[in-house]
């Protein structure tokens, strides 16, 4: 049973807030906190090395799987604490590459979505998270920004999305981004305490540098993130160099605007000596000129430790039109011409199941003629 389902059943007796307030959810809880747990509840504080490891790197899906514990501290558990689940409310499958998206009950009325990514040789595969049920912003591109914003992720709704699809799967990520629906900055404290449990080796086992954070241009999350030494790697959604033409497009930039999204960029580099990601979605007559392409060269110039990560466009809610192959070549080649920066044209998996970059929305199968 999900926790959300349980309360929407207390809630009928009028105890859905205090199941809130009383009952902890395992899921979620680095060790620090599942020893502060187990010594309220009576148990050996050695006991939450053993839950820790049972839930993330076992990845053991009720309590009665960790038989490390004694039968009386399951039961203690069963009685104190929660081990819900997000609840899976559709599965796509691609039939053009292998991608899969998946889409999960979070609470009543609340959607989000995840999508399992593997390579095209089988060595990456990637899992995109979600950290809000919809999205506090609106990028005139992104699917995304077209929801009702509901609310943050908890760390464990973060966590689980992972564990639901590697088992849903059959397999287990070498890769996580932060690219799915919501922005990470405005949910930073759950998206950062994920991310570290991701990394642990105690944990999901997986390298700094196979998790990736993003951002559509949050800067006091990039600086917060600066100051805390983050190991992750990390992506700015640019998507505009103009800043006079990037707050038609992304409304973030009207708070955080372009020269000061560009400064943090650069204090990243310098600071944490990293290459910074930005990711530029293409859209013709928008942003794929020819000066386009030189005032994002200069910014890459100035920001020097960077690369660019070209994405041409996959929605067509606002009338806007996916660049041909020649428009793609020829913008790239003019960035090039202006910038050694690495630039990948990045491919657009689960296209036909609304799963590519900019089309998490809660839909199924694309029913239009390509």
């Amino acid at each position: 049973m999900s926790l959300w389902g349980a309360q929407k059943r207390l809630a009928k007796g009028g105890k859905s807030k205090q199941m809130k307030e009383e009952i902890p959810v395992l899921k979620g809880k680095t060790k620090k906190e599942l020893e502060e747990l187990c010594v309220s509840l009576g148990l050996e504080k050695y006991r939450a090395a053993q839950i820790y490891t049972g839930i993330y790197k076992s990845r053991y899906t009720n309590l009665d799987q960790f038989t490390t514990l004694s039968k009386e501290a399951r039961e203690k558990l069963k009685q104190h604490t929660s081990y819900p689940e997000i609840e899976l409310g559709r599965d796509l499958a691609s039939k053009e590459d292998g991608t899969r998206k998946f889409t999960f009950y979070v609470g009543e009325n609340k959607e989000i979505e995840a999508v399992w990514i593997p390579s095209g040789d089988g060595g990456r595969k990637t899992i995109c998270i979600s950290s809000q049920i919809g999205c506090t912003l609106n990028c005139k591109f992104c699917a995304t920004g077209l929801l009702e914003y509901k609310g943050n992720l908890h760390t464990w709704q973060i966590l689980d999305q992972i564990l639901q699809v590697e088992r849903l799967v059959g397999d287990r990520a070498t890769n996580i981004v932060f690219m799915g629906m919501g922005e990470p900055m405005h949910n930073y404290f759950s998206v950062m305490k994920a991310a570290h449990i991701l990394r642990d080796q105690e944990g999901f086992g997986l390298g700094a540098l196979r998790i990736t954070i993003s951002t559509a241009g949050v800067t006091t999350g990039i600086h917060r993130f600066i100051e805390n030494k983050e190991p992750f790697n990390f992506a700015i959604s640019l998507n505009h160099p103009n800043p006079n033409s990037r707050s038609s497009i992304m409304d973030v930039n009207d708070k955080h605007p372009l020269d000061k999204l560009v400064e943090s960029a650069k204090r990243f580099t310098k600071e944490l000596d990293r290459a910074i990601t930005f990711e530029y979605v293409m859209i013709p007559d928008v942003n794929m000129g020819r000066d386009n392409a030189e005032r994002l060269a200069k910014i890459a110039r100035s920001v020097n430790k960077c690369k660019i990560n070209v994405i041409p466009l996959n929605t067509d809610f606002t009338g806007w039109r996916r660049p041909t192959d020649d428009e793609v070549k020829d913008f790239v080649m003019h960035l090039k011409a202006k910038t050694t920066a690495p630039i990948l044209n990045r491919r657009s998996p689960g296209r036909d199941i609304n799963g590519a970059c900019g089309m998490l929305a809660l839909k199924g199968i694309r029913s239009e003629t390509r």
